[in-house]
């Protein structure tokens, strides 16, 4: 496949600097409303790979398919890790920069350099348990997704059998950090109150800076509660794998996988949902028929959750589409952009069936996603249990009236309103019988008085009241 120029386009000179070229500011108006649009006029004056300015730092922005599969794929050439951006080094990134706090908190999503193997190794024999489908904590996992998304569809139903409901505050988002407060190992509802906090995160407000204190001090002590007293549970699992972490490098991988799982699943839930009602009848059927991970396969290639992965940084000077990429220059690949390029999306068959795998919503390479499959499968279960459940549901706004936001990494939408209507006397599901939980474990599921009084559960329960 040959890249291509659209008219006017700029040709790369060997040797210009990315300072020089004055980028156009990414993060727009544009941008929020119609990212694709502004992918396509980059494409149109770059190729497959062009400056941008990310709120006031240059950076490379690879918006071609072939490109970013030669990045992602090139761990030594195109390494991760802050140490190797010079303009970091030479103190040219300010230090009040809006990205900074996110890419310097250094786990395994950002790090680079010589730890980085030892640290993924661990990780994967972490995971291992949760995402073997054959392993007992692989279906105590999945029997909880299933109970957690009866717990928060029955609470929708308390509004009534018939109503006016926000799928993504009161179903996709909570889901899956609920999910991950399993992982986690939580007692009682602390996680409940550590998930309010990462909401708060994710949604950068004027309350989030101290929301991430509180969140990284509540990980900082579950940590030490795990290596006094190992569960059955993701960070005890970690902590076997990789016995010289910190407790302050633990926090960090915490926080990670907490954010990471949550943002991504429930974005990916509600596009999945968005897809499947406003498609024409034979998406829905297909999901009585075994498909909902097809269906997820192809929302991702359209509407991928993470849309721009964090930086990598050239080795070396290195040519990269139609220009040179300096040493130490920042390089984001756009999964978003990548998956709308002509010479890839013009190979998919937007009307089949079966879906691609080539899509880079978990991206390629030797840093894939380690919890990709783990993700998936909570993605899958939860859109599943709405279907089974909601007899009908229809979008309260017209598809193309959603209510979008935007950050550099990734794209979801701000509310899901729907109608519904829930099955008549449909009894939430039953947790299969499954080899009782180590004695370290956690329960599935938390006392339920506790959380009643978590601040989580009185702000679900507040939405139900409001809607009335």
């Amino acid at each position: 496949m040959e890249s291509q120029l659209g008219e006017g386009a700029s040709v790369g000179v060997e040797g210009t600097r990315l300072e020089e070229l004055a980028p156009e500011p990414l993060l727009t108006r544009d941008y929020e409303t119609r990212p694709s649009l502004v992918y396509e006029r980059l494409r149109q004056q770059h190729g497959p790979v062009a400056p941008v300015d990310l709120l006031g730092v240059p950076a490379w922005l690879v918006l071609g398919y072939r490109e970013a599969l030669q990045v992602l794929q090139d761990d030594g050439g195109w390494p991760k890790g802050l140490q190797h951006w010079r303009a970091r080094t030479d103190g040219e990134v300010p230090a009040d920069w809006p990205l900074g706090p996110s890419l310097e908190v250094n786990h395994v999503l950002i790090q680079g350099g010589p730890g980085y193997g030892s640290l993924r190794t661990a990780w994967d024999a972490a995971l291992k348990p949760f995402q073997d489908p054959g392993r007992p904590q692989a279906k105590r996992l999945k029997a909880a997704v299933t109970a957690y998304a009866d717990e928060l569809i029955t609470l929708v139903g308390q509004g009534g059998g018939t109503g006016v409901a926000d799928l993504s505050a009161q179903f996709s988002r909570p889901l899956p950090l609920m999910v991950a407060s399993h992982l986690l190992g939580f007692p009682g509802s602390q996680g409940d109150d550590a998930l309010m906090d990462m909401w708060r995160v994710l949604d950068a407000g004027p309350d989030a800076e101290p929301a991430l204190e509180r969140l990284l001090a509540t990980l900082a002590e579950l940590a030490a509660v795990k290596l006094e007293k190992p569960g059955d549970d993701f960070p005890s699992h970690l902590l076997a794998a990789h016995p010289g972490l910190s407790l302050d490098e633990l926090a960090r991988e915490l926080f990670m996988l907490l954010g990471m799982v949550s943002d991504h699943v429930g974005i990916l839930m509600s596009n999945t949902v968005v897809d499947v009602i406003s498609g024409d009848g034979g998406v829905r059927a297909s999901l009585s028929a075994g498909m909902i991970r097809e269906t997820m396969n192809r929302v991702v290639m359209r509407k991928p959750p993470l849309v721009n992965f964090v930086p990598r940084f050239a080795a070396e000077d290195t040519p990269l589409g139609n220009y040179t990429i300096r040493a130490g220059d920042p390089v984001w690949v756009s999964a978003a952009a990548a998956q709308a390029d002509p010479l890839f999306a013009d190979h998919v068959a937007s009307g089949s069936t079966i879906s691609t795998r080539a899509h880079l919503s978990w991206g390629a390479g030797p840093r894939q996603c380690p919890a990709r499959e783990l993700a998936s499968t909570v993605a899958a279960v939860g859109v599943g249990r709405l279907f089974e459940r909601f007899s009908d549901l229809e979008l309260a706004l017209p598809a193309d009236q959603l209510p979008w936001r935007s950050s550099p990494f990734m794209r979801g939408l701000r509310s899901l309103p729907v109608r519904y209507e829930l099955v008549p006397g449909t009894p939430p599901g039953r947790a299969p019988a499954l080899p009782p939980a180590p004695e370290a474990a956690e329960p599935v599921l938390p006392d339920r008085s506790a959380r009643q009084r978590s601040s989580l559960w009185r702000y679900l329960t507040g939405l139900i009241r409001s809607g009335r």
